[in-house]
């Protein structure tokens, strides 16, 4: 009797095992598949690194970009796994989220430039602008390329006598943050017109007013309006100015000397700076030599307390590799590696990331 049961018996057990199997691997492809959105400034390093991330473990790590304030608004909103800004959240946006879902940790990855780009007829290199010139033009009170301020910066080069086109970030954007903190440390005159504190993710741009601002989407957008606008100047990334071949211009810094914008003098900006425990630092205008002046760290915005220990898992390891293994990939990308000292911050603010209580990093 027991022989004649037993094909049916075996074939019955078989089935229940590969829906088993099967249920488990969605469950496995589930918790190990990531999302996250914001930040395009430090988007060609994280492609980068997920795609490395995922041949070296399974798990996918989908970013869609969209600008730091969409990174932040998804977060705020509860519909991804972490955020990428370059600005920080303002006191009112963090309390808010974490009323929603608890306290926000904030990662450093990466710190980078952003230079200032330009197109201007007859020059292709060599020009040099002062922080205060800089806010005045994108104040528009300095509206022509040969007016008495740019030339006497630059003796040397022959400035058209032509107007001056700016281009500005037309969506929510931590570059944006970046740059506009920078005029807001150098220029009593930007912060009044602007208003607050002078910087922030969207700005009334007053050039906007006066017909010669151009808004664009993202670093590319930027990078683009300026090649098609003859006599224009921006603010990008400075893998986007490498990569598409745009003149920086050499830029004053806090210890009066003319600075291009590079990987070197980004790295050693963050040097004139105590980092805090909770890295919420801006560290535009540094105090060093060789610095330039227009840098900033972007970071990933992610819950303390997890909800879903397998992601929460998934979060911590790939937190724990991109701060170490991971910021080998960063100058071939234009980007700074963290120093010692933020390393050793960003490794208490990862081990800081819990499930039910715990900490998550080792277990």
């Amino acid at each position: 009797m027991l022989k004649r049961f037993l094909p049916a018996v075996t074939a019955l057990m078989l089935a229940m095992m590969l829906v088993l199997a099967g249920c488990a691997k969605n469950s496995s492809e589930q918790a190990t598949r990531l999302t996250g959105s914001g930040a395009t400034f430090p988007q060609p390093l994280y492609t980068q690194w997920f795609a490395k991330y995922y041949n070296l473990t399974g798990v996918r790590i989908d970013y869609g970009g969209g600008g730091s304030g969409a990174g932040i608004a998804a977060i705020a909103q509860g519909i991804v796994n972490f955020a990428g800004s370059d600005a920080l959240l303002t006191p009112t946006q963090l309390a808010a989220v974490e009323a929603a879902y608890g306290k926000i940790v904030t990662i450093p990855m990466t710190a980078d430039a952003i230079p200032v780009v330009y197109n201007v007829q007859g020059v292709s290199s060599g020009l040099k602008l002062s922080g205060e010139v800089l806010a005045n033009i994108y104040l528009g009170t300095i509206t022509k390329w040969n007016d008495p301020t740019i030339t006497a910066l630059n003796p040397d080069l022959n400035l058209p006598d032509a107007s001056i086109t700016t281009i500005h970030r037309s969506d929510s954007s931590g570059t944006t943050n970046i740059f506009t903190n920078y005029l807001a440390k150098i220029s009593p005159a930007w912060v009044s017109t602007i208003g607050g504190a002078g910087f922030g993710t969207t700005i009334n741009w007053p050039t906007v007013a006066n017909g010669s601002g151009i808004g664009a989407a993202g670093n590319a957008g930027v990078a683009s309006a300026l090649r098609q606008n003859p006599n224009s100047i921006g603010y990008v990334g400075l893998a986007y100015a490498i990569e598409n071949n745009l003149p920086c211009i050499d830029l004053q810094n806090a210890t009066g000397n003319f600075i291009t914008p590079s990987v070197a003098s980004t790295t050693v900006a963050a040097n004139g700076f105590e980092l805090p425990d909770d890295m919420r630092i801006m560290i535009t205008n540094s105090a060093e030599a060789t610095a330039y002046p227009i840098v900033g760290f972007t970071w990933l915005l992610v819950y303390e307390n997890q909800t879903n220990q397998a992601k929460g898992q998934a979060i911590v390891d790939f937190l724990w590799w991109a701060i170490h293994d991971g910021q080998a990939d960063a100058p071939g990308l234009h980007f700074a590696q963290l120093s010692s000292a933020a390393v050793a911050k960003a490794e208490t603010l990862v081990k800081s990331i819990k499930y039910h209580g715990q900490s998550i990093y080792g277990s």
